[in-house]
């Protein structure tokens, strides 16, 4: 299945149904009075996270989406019919944003969240409606309301606990594919990953789920690469492993590229948390490896973890480390005062 992340598309919602004009025609029967019926309500469009979705390619081959008129109205006092609503399934985590891609509608975060993204024009009433003691006869019945219309983007973000950043050829796939049953492509030349991966991570008696993003380089955030697309799919992990390939001759270097471009694209992204790793150590010898960590210390005042995902070293003590991590931010969303104390006045 081909991922997508990003769709625009067209809705526009049910126009209500006209009243009707009618008077009530029955033999024996004289001054009847009108009877003439009320208008449909045309159908709504909602936007719903629905399960079993990873991908919005479905928006891809149909952009429009429109609800039928309601049914008009007729004499005997007959109502028209209601249109059914559309309902737009999307994957959890899809953004609904307004037409200039920047305007937030609603962020469906969780399976069974939805949202009305153009309501249906209510149905006109009829001429029954409008008699009175001074107007016994009205020849006049409402038209039915217009439904909207409107252009809106999704974008989707994968739900992930942890994500995965760092330049191209940092050894990113390779983790993911140890530490989880994921496939990812695995080659020695960069951007061999072009669309985000998930896999789901043991560690210990628990799991956790861990995403692998295109490998960022310096002036992403300009749109250099692959750019900063799919930074948004780590956007919501509690924490990021920060992968920096050892063999290289700058690790901080490479460090300070990949947090800059964090920086540029979102304050809120460099501020999660981090747990960074030296990667490929048994590709590079004892006492360069050491002067490495050492230069990178004095650089960052940070200390790397050591691992090789190709080798399978230390890779159990990031994993839990990331779920260390995962555990107190998920509690403290959950329960953001887990002492139980509360400031409210107690009531019997």
């Amino acid at each position: 299945m081909k991922f997508l992340d990003e769709a625009k598309i067209y809705v526009r919602s049910g126009d209500g149904g006209a009243g009707a004009v009618s008077f009530r025609r029955e033999k024996f029967i004289e001054f009847g009075g009108p009877d003439g019926g009320d208008g449909g309500k045309g159908g709504d469009i909602w936007v719903e996270a629905a399960a079993d979705l990873n991908t919005l390619i479905d928006y891809r081959y149909q952009q429009h989406f429109k609800a039928k008129t309601a049914g008009h109205g007729m004499g005997r006092l007959r109502a028209g019919a209601n249109t059914p609503d559309i309902v737009l399934k999307v994957p959890a985590g899809t953004e609904v944003l307004e037409e200039d891609a920047e305007t937030l509608i609603a962020d469906l975060a969780k399976v069974g969240d939805r949202v009305c993204v153009a309501r249906g024009g209510n149905g006109g009433f009829g001429n029954h409606y409008f008699k009175s003691a001074t107007n016994r006869s009205p020849y006049h019945a409402n038209p039915g309301i217009p439904g909207e219309e409107r252009w809106i983007w999704l974008r989707m973000k994968l739900i992930a606990d942890a994500g995965i950043v760092g330049l191209p050829n940092a050894g990113k796939s390779t983790f993911l594919s140890v530490v989880s049953a994921a496939k990812p492509k695995i080659a020695d030349y960069p951007f061999t990953t072009l669309i985000p991966q998930l896999g789901v991570v043991k560690s210990g008696a628990n799991s956790f789920v861990l995403a692998d993003i295109p490998g960022l380089i310096e002036g992403a955030s300009e749109g250099a690469g692959l750019g900063t697309r799919f930074l948004g799919h780590v956007e919501r992990c509690a924490v990021l492993l920060h992968l920096i390939d050892c063999t290289q001759d700058d690790p901080a270097a490479a460090y300070k590229t990949i947090r800059g471009e964090l920086k540029a694209y979102s304050p809120l992204l460099a501020s999660k948390p981090e747990i960074i790793a030296f990667n490929k150590i048994d590709a590079v010898e004892a006492k360069d490896l050491e002067k490495k960590l050492a230069k990178f210390k004095t650089k960052t005042k940070k200390t790397p973890l050591l691992i090789s995902a190709a080798a399978q070293k230390n890779i159990e003590a990031v994993n839990y480390a990331l779920y260390d991590i995962i555990a107190k931010t998920r509690r403290a969303e959950r329960d953001p005062d887990p002492e139980g104390v509360t400031t409210e006045e107690w009531r019997p």
